[in-house]
């Protein structure tokens, strides 16, 4: 007994097969190694790792012969639990730099800001574009509802699910998001908290520079000592990307089959009909910036691969605010500013698109009318919750209960069971399209304050 329960329960490992695909996961690292060594660059290893994490899944599931509930199987889940260790445990060392990275950006901003710069005007216009965007992530996602017909004549019975969150009056959320104890709001991952204290500190050290320059001096040199060694470990944790992309994906489709995408079809194909629309609407606001769609695609692709298999906008975030700084050509404070808060709010896949199409399929189901006062309401809702949804895997669902209770369909929420179950397969499209918005809105505050270098955007074109 003693032997298996610490085979079983300990090392995880009962079954040939999963020593066998332990083995495997290991040979495909060795795979992305040769095209590391061969130069490929980063963006392609990147999408050869999702192709070889897809292909990896496919085959384990297979192998199990397409079970119906792969977590009635233990060696599938001996196999999600090792590949877990790869994949979640790089998200793990992404959410390690979220914290400090946010804070020290920007406090340094604040400090390095000139005269002329205007923190209001910055603020003011990073929230105003990505409260619109996920306004229009909302209505693309109404439409696409409508019109795919989603949840009309759908089976309601006996559904279990998670209980719906309390709704929290407006006034609390706002008081949630003032940083009350600054190191709680740190161990909590509270960035819009975590934004506000680094914004009093950055202004009362900019204020005391005109009279105790000196003084001052070693704690502004601190920062910038931080900010570049900070930078440094995030470029390390990221140099293991395309790792933790086979993990990461081949973990997705071994944890939850792929009965369980096959069942819940016609969501899938909204949620990614919207994020594909809404995308092409994220192409045309980059167009309307004098900027080529096309060498934006090719800017965006790293941290939009990664959002797409982590499935965190938080986790993503230092890859995000690279990519803005050194590819897209956005001066590093606007990146840092505008990316560090659109990985918190006004998030256009997990606030926008998704609750509006579960309240759709929700209302469908239910049989509840739908006219124009629905509509405004569910507009107003989404937008004006979408202020507070932190960027971490799971935040989705806790939008949809918002939204639905904020609309009278709470007591309906049990109905989202079935999508809810297949979280993970929706929350890939959802993140891309999140960290999409995010750099969509960064580029447009950037190069309407001037604070944009065209030529680093146009170098990858060359």
């Amino acid at each position: 007994m003693g032997e298996s329960s610490f085979l079983s329960q300990f090392l995880m490992v009962t079954d040939i097969k999963t020593v066998i695909f332990i083995a495997v996961l290991l040979g495909t690292f060795v795979i992305v190694k040769q095209f590391e060594k061969k130069k490929v660059k980063f963006s392609t290893r990147t999408i050869y790792a999702t192709i070889i994490g897809l292909i990896l899944g496919v085959i384990i599931q297979l192998v199990a012969g397409l079970p119906e509930d792969p977590s009635k199987v233990t060696w599938l889940q001996e196999v999600s639990k090792w590949y877990g260790l790869f994949g979640s445990g790089f998200m793990d060392l992404l959410k390690m730099l979220v914290v400090p990275m946010v804070f020290v950006s920007i406090l340094r901003v604040i400090i390095n800001m000139g005269d002329g710069d205007n923190l209001g005007t910055l603020t003011f216009r990073s929230l105003g574009m990505l409260l619109a965007t996920t306004a229009l992530a909302a209505i693309v996602g109404i439409v696409v509802g409508n019109v795919m017909k989603l949840g009309v004549g759908a089976e309601v019975a006996g559904i279990e699910t998670p209980e719906l969150r309390e709704i929290t009056p407006l006034v609390d959320t706002i008081r949630g998001l003032l940083p009350s104890n600054p190191v709680a709001s740190m161990a909590e991952g509270n960035i819009v908290a975590i934004i506000i204290f680094a914004t009093f500190l950055g202004l009362a050290v900019k204020r005391l520079n005109k009279k105790y320059a000196e003084l001052i001096k070693p704690f502004v040199d601190l920062v910038e000592a931080f900010y570049k060694i900070i930078v440094s470990v995030a470029m390390t944790v990221i140099k293991f990307m395309p790792y933790a992309v086979v993990a990461l994906l081949a973990n997705t489709l071994t944890a939850r089959g792929l009965s369980s995408m096959v069942s819940v079809v016609q969501f899938i194909v909204a949620l990614y009909v919207s994020v594909a629309i809404l995308f092409i609407i994220h192409l045309v606001i980059i167009t309307l910036n004098g900027l080529n769609p096309v060498t934006y695609i090719k800017n965006a692709a790293e941290p939009l691969l990664l959002a797409f298999t982590s499935r965190s906008s938080l986790g993503t975030l230092p890859v995000t605010i690279e990519a803005l700084t050194e590819k897209q050509g956005v001066e590093e404070g606007v990146a840092s500013f505008t990316a560090s808060l659109g990985a918190n709010m006004g998030m256009n896949g997990c606030a926008g698109i998704y609750p509006a199409l579960m309240a759709i399929t929700i209302a469908n189901m239910a049989g509840v009318d739908k006219d124009i006062s629905f509509y405004v309401m569910l507009l107003v809702v989404i937008t004006i919750s979408s202020l507070g949804i932190a960027g971490l895997p799971g935040t989705a669902t806790m939008a949809v209960s918002v939204v639905l209770s904020g609309v009278g369909l709470g007591s309906y929420f049990p109905l989202a069971g079935g999508i809810i179950a297949i979280d993970p397969i929706l929350d890939m499209g959802r993140t891309m399209i999140n960290v999409n918005g995010a750099t969509t809105t960064a580029i447009t505050v950037g190069n309407s304050l001037g604070k944009m270098d065209k030529e680093t955007f146009n170098k990858n074109n060359a």
